[in-house]
Protein backbone atom coordinates (compact mmCIF):
# COMPACT_ATOMS: atom_id res chain seq x y z
CA UNK A 1 0.00 0.00 0.00
CA UNK A 2 2.95 2.15 1.15
CA UNK A 3 4.30 2.13 -2.51
CA UNK A 4 1.45 2.61 -4.35
CA UNK A 5 0.18 5.82 -2.24
CA UNK A 6 3.36 7.48 -3.08
CA UNK A 7 3.13 6.62 -6.90
CA UNK A 8 -0.02 7.52 -6.79
CA UNK A 9 0.44 11.14 -4.86
CA UNK A 10 3.44 11.88 -7.29
CA UNK A 11 0.70 11.18 -10.40
CA UNK A 12 -1.64 13.04 -8.99
CA UNK A 13 1.27 16.29 -7.72
CA UNK A 14 2.41 16.10 -11.33
CA UNK A 15 -0.91 16.48 -12.82
CA UNK A 16 -1.65 19.29 -10.98
CA UNK A 17 1.37 21.18 -12.19
CA UNK A 18 0.21 20.27 -15.80
CA UNK A 19 -3.27 21.69 -15.41
CA UNK A 20 -2.16 24.83 -13.65
CA UNK A 21 0.66 25.65 -16.53
CA UNK A 22 -2.44 25.55 -18.60
CA UNK A 23 -5.02 27.67 -16.21
CA UNK A 24 -7.26 25.06 -15.70
CA UNK A 25 -7.20 24.67 -12.24
CA UNK A 26 -6.96 28.48 -10.82
CA UNK A 27 -6.50 29.02 -7.00
CA UNK A 28 -7.94 26.31 -4.89
CA UNK A 29 -10.27 25.05 -7.19
CA UNK A 30 -10.47 21.41 -8.52
CA UNK A 31 -9.95 18.20 -6.97
CA UNK A 32 -8.04 14.79 -7.79
CA UNK A 33 -8.64 11.13 -6.74
CA UNK A 34 -7.18 7.82 -7.67
CA UNK A 35 -7.83 4.27 -6.06
CA UNK A 36 -6.25 2.57 -3.54
CA UNK A 37 -7.67 -0.36 -3.14
CA UNK A 38 -11.10 -1.93 -3.53
CA UNK A 39 -12.45 0.17 -0.67
CA UNK A 40 -10.36 3.26 -0.21
CA UNK A 41 -9.75 6.13 -2.50
CA UNK A 42 -6.68 8.91 -2.28
CA UNK A 43 -8.24 12.38 -2.68
CA UNK A 44 -6.90 15.94 -2.35
CA UNK A 45 -7.88 17.05 1.04
CA UNK A 46 -10.10 20.75 0.67
CA UNK A 47 -8.68 24.26 0.11
CA UNK A 48 -5.70 22.74 -1.62
CA UNK A 49 -3.60 24.80 -4.39
CA UNK A 50 -3.62 22.39 -7.22
CA UNK A 51 -0.90 23.36 -8.81
CA UNK A 52 1.17 23.69 -5.57
CA UNK A 53 0.37 20.48 -4.28
CA UNK A 54 2.73 18.00 -2.29
CA UNK A 55 2.37 14.81 0.07
CA UNK A 56 0.36 16.61 2.97
CA UNK A 57 -2.27 17.78 0.21
CA UNK A 58 -3.98 14.54 0.21
CA UNK A 59 -6.44 12.01 2.34
CA UNK A 60 -7.34 8.70 2.37
CA UNK A 61 -11.18 8.22 2.37
CA UNK A 62 -13.43 5.19 1.70
CA UNK A 63 -16.03 4.47 -0.99
CA UNK A 64 -18.90 6.62 0.60
CA UNK A 65 -16.58 10.09 1.06
CA UNK A 66 -15.56 9.76 4.95
CA UNK A 67 -12.00 10.88 5.42
CA UNK A 68 -10.10 7.91 6.96
CA UNK A 69 -7.62 10.57 7.99
CA UNK A 70 -8.19 12.70 11.39
CA UNK A 71 -7.98 15.93 10.76
CA UNK A 72 -8.47 16.04 7.20
CA UNK A 73 -11.49 17.46 5.13
CA UNK A 74 -12.21 15.68 1.95
CA UNK A 75 -13.46 18.26 -0.93
CA UNK A 76 -17.13 19.36 -0.47
CA UNK A 77 -17.45 16.92 -4.21
CA UNK A 78 -15.99 13.67 -3.10
CA UNK A 79 -19.14 12.53 -3.52
CA UNK A 80 -18.65 13.17 -7.32
CA UNK A 81 -15.78 11.09 -7.40
CA UNK A 82 -16.59 8.43 -4.84
CA UNK A 83 -19.67 7.90 -7.30
CA UNK A 84 -17.46 6.33 -9.98
CA UNK A 85 -15.42 4.22 -8.24
CA UNK A 86 -18.53 2.65 -6.62
CA UNK A 87 -20.09 2.21 -10.37
CA UNK A 88 -16.86 0.43 -11.65
CA UNK A 89 -14.68 -1.59 -9.75
CA UNK A 90 -12.06 -1.22 -12.52
CA UNK A 91 -11.91 2.64 -12.35
CA UNK A 92 -8.70 4.03 -11.27
CA UNK A 93 -8.76 7.98 -11.19
CA UNK A 94 -11.29 10.78 -11.33
CA UNK A 95 -10.30 14.45 -12.42
CA UNK A 96 -11.52 17.71 -12.24
CA UNK A 97 -10.69 20.87 -13.97
CA UNK A 98 -11.96 24.57 -14.08
CA UNK A 99 -10.96 26.01 -17.61
CA UNK A 100 -12.16 28.84 -18.86
CA UNK A 101 -13.35 26.91 -22.13
CA UNK A 102 -15.12 24.01 -19.89
CA UNK A 103 -16.89 26.60 -17.97
CA UNK A 104 -18.02 29.35 -20.76
CA UNK A 105 -19.41 26.60 -22.90
CA UNK A 106 -21.51 25.03 -19.75
CA UNK A 107 -23.17 28.24 -19.29
CA UNK A 108 -23.82 28.96 -23.18
CA UNK A 109 -24.96 24.95 -24.05
CA UNK A 110 -27.29 22.42 -22.78
CA UNK A 111 -24.41 19.61 -24.07
CA UNK A 112 -21.16 19.44 -25.82
CA UNK A 113 -21.42 17.64 -28.91
CA UNK A 114 -18.30 16.27 -30.47
CA UNK A 115 -18.46 14.91 -33.68
CA UNK A 116 -15.82 14.95 -37.03
CA UNK A 117 -12.37 15.19 -34.81
CA UNK A 118 -9.74 13.08 -34.89
CA UNK A 119 -8.95 13.63 -31.13
CA UNK A 120 -12.01 12.06 -30.41
CA UNK A 121 -10.03 8.85 -30.63
CA UNK A 122 -8.22 9.61 -27.28
CA UNK A 123 -10.80 7.93 -25.18
CA UNK A 124 -11.08 4.16 -24.98
CA UNK A 125 -13.53 1.96 -27.87
CA UNK A 126 -13.67 5.50 -30.01
CA UNK A 127 -11.66 4.29 -33.12
CA UNK A 128 -12.71 6.88 -35.89
CA UNK A 129 -13.39 11.02 -36.14
CA UNK A 130 -16.69 9.95 -37.03
CA UNK A 131 -18.06 8.57 -33.66
CA UNK A 132 -20.16 11.23 -31.44
CA UNK A 133 -19.35 12.10 -28.47
CA UNK A 134 -21.99 13.74 -26.42
CA UNK A 135 -20.86 15.50 -23.25
CA UNK A 136 -23.80 16.34 -20.67
CA UNK A 137 -24.06 19.79 -18.90
CA UNK A 138 -25.89 19.33 -15.34
CA UNK A 139 -26.86 22.44 -13.15
CA UNK A 140 -24.86 23.33 -10.64
CA UNK A 141 -25.67 22.60 -7.26
CA UNK A 142 -24.62 22.58 -3.78
CA UNK A 143 -26.44 19.34 -3.21
CA UNK A 144 -23.92 16.87 -3.89
CA UNK A 145 -26.00 13.76 -2.86
CA UNK A 146 -29.00 14.99 -5.80
CA UNK A 147 -26.47 15.60 -8.02
CA UNK A 148 -24.23 12.28 -7.88
CA UNK A 149 -27.85 10.98 -8.33
CA UNK A 150 -28.31 12.66 -11.34
CA UNK A 151 -25.15 11.90 -12.72
CA UNK A 152 -26.21 8.25 -11.55
CA UNK A 153 -29.17 8.41 -13.61
CA UNK A 154 -26.98 9.82 -16.57
CA UNK A 155 -24.51 7.03 -17.07
CA UNK A 156 -27.07 4.51 -16.46
CA UNK A 157 -28.74 5.51 -19.62
CA UNK A 158 -25.49 6.74 -21.33
CA UNK A 159 -23.27 4.08 -20.19
CA UNK A 160 -20.37 5.44 -22.94
CA UNK A 161 -20.48 8.78 -21.69
CA UNK A 162 -16.79 9.89 -20.82
CA UNK A 163 -17.32 12.81 -18.91
CA UNK A 164 -19.84 15.44 -17.92
CA UNK A 165 -19.83 19.55 -17.00
CA UNK A 166 -21.40 21.47 -14.16
CA UNK A 167 -22.22 24.17 -15.41
CA UNK A 168 -20.82 27.34 -14.25
CA UNK A 169 -18.48 25.31 -12.69
CA UNK A 170 -16.35 22.64 -14.81
CA UNK A 171 -15.45 19.13 -16.10
CA UNK A 172 -15.47 15.95 -14.80
CA UNK A 173 -13.55 12.70 -16.38
CA UNK A 174 -12.40 9.21 -15.57
CA UNK A 175 -9.83 6.54 -16.47
CA UNK A 176 -8.54 3.36 -15.77
CA UNK A 177 -5.41 5.10 -14.93
CA UNK A 178 -4.27 8.83 -13.31
CA UNK A 179 -2.27 8.86 -16.84
CA UNK A 180 -5.58 7.87 -19.03
CA UNK A 181 -7.54 10.10 -17.23
CA UNK A 182 -4.59 12.95 -17.82
CA UNK A 183 -5.27 12.06 -21.03
CA UNK A 184 -8.83 12.24 -21.39
CA UNK A 185 -8.58 16.29 -19.71
CA UNK A 186 -5.96 16.99 -22.20
CA UNK A 187 -8.58 15.70 -25.29
CA UNK A 188 -10.83 17.66 -24.11
CA UNK A 189 -9.79 20.62 -23.51
CA UNK A 190 -8.57 20.56 -27.10
CA UNK A 191 -12.00 19.51 -28.24
CA UNK A 192 -13.73 22.01 -26.00
CA UNK A 193 -11.71 25.48 -27.27
CA UNK A 194 -12.38 23.87 -31.03
CA UNK A 195 -15.88 24.11 -30.45
CA UNK A 196 -15.62 27.49 -28.58
CA UNK A 197 -13.64 29.20 -31.63
CA UNK A 198 -16.31 27.41 -34.01
CA UNK A 199 -18.98 29.08 -31.94
CA UNK A 200 -17.27 32.30 -32.69
CA UNK A 201 -17.11 32.22 -35.98
CA UNK A 202 -20.66 31.25 -36.86
CA UNK A 203 -21.54 34.11 -35.28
Amino acid sequence: MSDTLSRLRGELIAAGQFFHARGWVPATSSNFSARLGAEEILITSSGQHKGRLDDNGFLRADLQGVSLETGKRPSAETGLHTLMYRRDPAMGSVLHTHSVNATVLSMRLEEVVLAGYEVQKAFPGVETHESLLVIPVFPNSQDIPALAAEVNAYLDAHPQTVAYLIRGHGLYTWGATVADTLRHIEALEFLFECVYRQLLLDR
